[in-house]
Order: C-alpha cells, then structure tokens, then sequence
C-alpha cells in the first residue's frame, strides 16, 4: 500500500449512507427505546425510594437495568456510525445535524441514569443485589452510581442541565473541534515557496526529518492559531464556567474531585502519582538537555525539536514498514494481538490519511460487536507507528469487553489506557531487544518523546486546567491571559529542558481534551505508569500474565483503579509503585545519555 492509499475506514456493514432507510429507521427506534424507557421508570417510579428495600424491586430492577442497557447500546452505536463521518469530514452538514440528534437523544439518558444512582442509592446496592441478578453483575457499576447520587442536583435541575448541556458546553465543545479541524496554515517550504496545508498536516511537520520544515511547521502554527484564538478562548470560558456552577451545585469540593471520581481513582492514589511525577521532572528535563545537544540546537530543546526524530536511522518509514512493526511487535505477546492487526486492516477499522476536514490527532472507538473504529493521522515517522501500535491497543481493550453491558463497560479515562500503554511498551521492548548503537538511541528516543509528553506536558496542562478553573471562578479569561497562563504552566513542567522562548502558548487552542471531559489529561498519566507495572509483571511470568490479563481488561469498567492494582499485586495508593514505573523510563533516560556519548551523526 503506498502512502497515496492509505486506508480509510468503512462503516458500511451498520447502514448504507446517512440518507438510507436504515439508518432513519434507527434513528425513529431509538427515540422510541428512549421514550419507552422513561415511561418504564416512571412505572417503577425509579427516583430516590425513600423507604425500606421490598422483594419487588429484585424483578423491578431486572427490568430497569436490561432496558438501559439495551437502550445505551443501541444510542453508543448509532452515535459512532455518525461521528465516524464527523471526524473525518466536519465539513458534512447533514453528519454535523445528525450528530446533534443523538446528542439530544443523549440528553434525555442523562437524567435517567441520574434517577437511576438515586435509586440504587436510596435502596442500597448490595441489599439489591441479593434480590436482582442484573443488580448482582452490575454490583461494581451501581456502587458507582450510588456514589454519585450524594453529588446530584434535584431531579428536575438535572433534567433541565442536560438539556441545556446540548446547547451550552457540548455545542461549544463541537464548535471547537470543528474550526480547528477546518483550519489550515501557510508553510514556507524550503526551497523558498510556501504552501497552504490542513492543520493536521501542519502539526505532522513537528516528526519532519528536516529541522527547517519543523521549525516551518511551528512557525506556521504561531501564526494559524492565534486566527481561531477568540472564538476558542469563548468555548474556553462557556465550558468552564458550567463546570464551575454544575461542579458546586453537586457539592463537589473541586473539579479535581469530580474528575477523580470519574475515573475511580482516590484522592491518595492521585497525590502518591503527582508527588513521584514531580519527583521525575529533572530527570526528564536533563533527556531533553540531552536530545538537544544531538540536533546541536543549545543548551535547551526548542519546540519544533521536542518531537523530532534524531539525524540517525530512517527519515520515514512507509506504512507498510510501520504495520509490520506493530504486528510483530504484538506477535512478542500472543499470536491473537498479532491477529488483531491485519483484522483491522482488513475489515477496514483504520483511518489513517491526514486530509482537509478532518480532525487531528487519533482516537479509538467501539462499534459492531468486537469490532473498533480506530483514526490516525499518519505522518510516516516512528511515532506513527507507535501511535498506530496504542490506539490498536484500545481496539483490543475493546475485543475484551465486547461481551460486556453498556454499563459495566462505562471506562474510566484513567483505566481505559491500560491496553494502549501496554502495546505501545510491547513495541518499545521489541525493537531494544534487537537494536544497538544509533538505531537503539533512535528507538529510544521515539519512546522517551512519548514519555516526556504524557508525564511532562500533560503535568503543564494539568497546572493550565486547574489554573483556569480556578481563575474562571471570578471572571471570563482572555486570549492573551489564556496564552500567559499556558506558557507558565510550560515553564513550571518543561523548566530549562525547555527553550523557553519556544514555548508553545495556544496549547490551549488545538487540545480537544479541554472542551471534553475535564481534567482529561493526567489519566493519562496514570495509563502510562500502570501499563509500564503491567509490563513488568508481563516479564516477571508471562503465562500467569496472559492468564489474567484479559479478565483485568474486561473488568476495568466494573472495579476501582484501586482494586484492579490489587489484582496484579499493586498498592497503587503507595508513591513506591508509581516511582518504580519512572524508574523503568529513568534507566532508559541513562541508556540513551550513554549512547549519545558515542552517537555518529
């Protein structure tokens, strides 16, 4: 396959096209599953009980907890067929409408799965489950909801929330995603022509073999960005701020707070994480000092390096190479993982070209059965190639959990990486199985890039978001501020690994995570250094491993962060466990420091 034909995705096997009868059909089904389901709850009056727990609501949760199911499963899938149009073409109109359709249906489920943890709570999860075998497999599921009625408005503050959410934070959200995915920037090339790209292609130039295109690609983004800032900085304030007022009305101490029990992470877990991330932060800062010296670009990384291959090895890599790594890679751990990839492939799960209307980045999603939608913006660097290996990663995650209910599959940010990080590390450990000299240090420097983004910069945007949460609290936060308060959360997290100077201040611009879920990031933090302490217990006994693997994934949505540790031996509450997970990237810190003494560019 040549790099002109790279794969697109086909979602053909559910509906057609937008327009077939199909898919109207569907769309009619599942605005009647959805009224059909109200009137269910108010049949067994599903709301806060306040009374004792009788033998009749064993059956009357049966009922109630199968038809949610059916009702999410049906609305999970048809939204995945409609974004799967949205992403790649934001200039489709009628995908655009449709999407909001189903957002609006997504709006009436909210507020009954709010009645719904009123109930469980009220009526008491585990007396339930002693008279309901849905209540029973969903134990750890409703013990989460229960949880979260004591963080609820009333009933009909609730209702009216999610209705509003559709055209308040969500609109904002999507009017994001969908000026940035249709921006594009003026690049001067250099043979001293300039070229107009997408921005996804722009951003792509940042793992460009030539330093002058990557410092082209930077310098195209500082002058693209700032062209959406305003309208961005607006989304930025409406998202926020309804975080701000929603988060106190359910008596959350702090967005953090919500966030963590989102992600069924405690608070002790996440400050034994933070304390040993920060902990780490001059290790990190002497690589880039490192990387910097092998593009003989100073004392400190300018930006447009912090991505860049090093002037060692292959500039590219086609996208059959980049394929074969991944299988092979995969092959290193079970011949079903291996499997997984030229499934993929062929049965059309990945969208790898980068093009005009499409949104940056790579995402993985669920679909028909065992089956996933994976995007990728494929550059044909090495990092491409492990970005391809993570989101497959998710696939399989998604093979694991098929067999579950829409609600026992509800994952957690923080617990939904576990597989993505996992494979990326079986690639990693492949190629420096085999690898020595300059190809080892190139290998290493593709993981030590991924790394410092997902422990440092995603340390900056956490400092930016609570930065701005806190800031938002009082008044609206302007363009210039939103920059100022991005180039000092860089400052903090990079230090002088950074050049300064280079910083990048409209992080805040491109990064969908900050018009999502809040506090979407340091999760994956957490994916990074549990999958690395997986990986270890891989290697220590790879049989007891596999034996056990795949049951942890399929529970991730069922237990605690805490207690799916405890099942591989983990006190993740402890700083020991996420220190020796940095330790694992300190010893290929000091791997790479000594083969860059000798390196031969």
């Amino acid at each position: 396959m040549s790099e002109t034909t790279l794969p697109r995705w086909s979602v053909t096997d559910l509906h057609d096209s937008l327009s077939s009868r199909s898919f109207t059909d569907d769309m009619e089904n599942l605005a009647s599953g959805v009224t059909r389901l109200e009137a269910l709850f108010e049949q067994h009056n599903v709301r806060d009980a306040e009374r004792e727990i009788t033998d009749a609501d064993g059956p009357a949760a049966d009922e109630i907890i199968a038809a949610v199911n059916r009702v999410l499963a049906h609305a999970e899938m048809l939204e995945a067929y409609v974004y799967a149009t949205v992403t790649t073409n934001s200039r489709d109109e009628q995908a655009q409408g449709l999407l909001s359709e189903v957002e609006v249906l997504d709006s009436r489920m909210r507020p009954l799965l709010a009645r719904l943890a009123q109930w469980v709570g009220s009526l008491g999860v585990d007396e339930l489950s002693t008279r309901s075998t849905q209540a029973h497999e969903h134990h750890g599921p409703l013990l989460r909801l229960a949880q979260r009625a004591a963080h609820q408005m009333p009933e009909a503050q609730e209702g009216l929330y999610a209705e509003l959410a559709t055209t308040g934070s969500g609109a904002w959200g999507r009017l994001q995603g969908d000026i940035t995915s249709q921006l594009s920037g003026t690049v001067s090339l250099t043979d001293g022509t300039t070229q107009e790209m997408p921005m996804p292609a722009i951003r792509g130039l940042a793992s460009h073999a030539d330093e002058e295109m990557r410092r082209a690609g930077y310098e195209a983004e500082m002058k693209s960005w700032p062209r959406v800032a305003v309208v961005c900085a607006a989304a930025m304030n409406s998202i926020k701020g309804e975080a701000n007022t929603v988060n106190s009305r359910r008596h959350w101490e702090s967005p953090l707070e919500a966030s963590l029990y989102g992600n069924s992470v405690s608070r002790s877990t996440f400050d034994a994480m933070q304390k040993a991330v920060t902990d780490s932060l001059p290790d990190f800062r002497q690589w880039m000092k490192t990387k910097s010296s092998l593009h003989a670009s100073g004392d400190s990384l300018p930006w447009w390096n912090m991505m860049a291959p090093l002037p060692v090895g292959a500039d590219k890599i086609s996208w059959e190479q980049g394929i074969e790594a991944v299988r092979n890679a995969f092959g290193t751990y079970s011949a079903e993982l291996a499997g997984l990839v030229d499934r993929s492939i062929a049965e059309k799960w990945l969208d790898a070209e980068p093009r005009d209307g499409k949104v940056g980045g790579a995402f993985c999603m669920p679909f028909i059965g065992d089956r996933s939608l994976v995007l990728l913006n494929w550059t044909g660097s090495a990092d491409s190639a492990q970005t391809t290996a993570h989101e497959l990663g998710h696939a399989y995650h998604n093979t694991q959990l098929s067999q579950r209910t829409p609600l026992q599959k509800r994952l957690p940010m923080a617990l939904a990486e576990t597989a993505s990080i996992f494979c990326e590390t079986l690639m990693i450990e492949s190629g420096l199985a085999t690898l020595s000299g300059n190809q080892r240090l190139a290998l290493l420097d593709v993981d030590l890039v991924g790394s410092n983004q997902v422990v440092v910069d995603i340390h900056s945007r956490f400092l930016f978001e609570t930065e701005v949460f806190a800031r938002r609290q009082r008044r609206t936060l302007g363009v210039s501020e939103l920059n100022e308060m991005m180039t000092e959360a860089q400052a903090i997290a990079y230090g002088d690994g950074l050049d300064q100077a280079t910083a990048h201040p409209h992080m805040w611009v491109l990064k969908p995570h900050y018009y999502g879920s809040h506090f979407y990031n340091w999760p994956y933090t957490y994916g990074l250094l549990f999958g690395l302490g997986l990986f270890s217990q891989f290697q220590a006994d790879p049989d007891r491993f596999r034996h056990g693997y795949d049951t942890l994934l399929s529970r991730a949505g069922m237990d605690t962060a805490e207690e799916l540790g405890a099942a591989f031996g983990f006190d993740v509450t402890g700083e020991a466990f996420w220190t020796a997970s940095l330790d694992v990237v300190r010893t290929r810190i000091a791997d790479y420091s000594l083969l860059a003494k000798s390196v031969v560019i």
